[in-house]
């Protein structure tokens, strides 16, 4: 019950909490932005069967890989980019978190 509620907690409160911390003036497209992050998980589609509640997606996704975490950590840096990156790194965070309480 508590693995659950802590992958979509992080993937729906934490970028809430940054936007409202972090982006004020802006918080709902920043939020939108971050939430967006959820799309790398269209890599999912490739995968057979598509959803195995025991199967960790880091490292079995194309977009779940150590190569694209460090794409997603570099576009924290340019400040144009920094929301999108803030997105997909809360998202592999979660699914770190999932898989470790596996």
């Amino acid at each position: 019950m508590l693995q659950p509620f802590l992958h979509y907690g992080i993937h729906f409160l934490l970028p809430l909490a940054v936007a409202l911390l972090f982006f004020k003036t802006q918080f709902k497209i920043a939020y939108l932005i971050m939430i967006s992050g959820m799309l790398i998980d269209l890599d999912h589609i490739f995968a057979n069967p598509m959803f195995d509640p025991n199967r960790c997606s880091i490292q079995f996704h194309p977009l779940h890989t150590y190569y694209a975490v460090g794409i997603y950590v570099l576009l924290l840096i340019p400040k144009k980019t920094r929301l999108i990156g803030l997105g997909l790194v809360i998202h592999i965070l979660a699914d770190i978190v999932d898989c470790l309480m596996m």
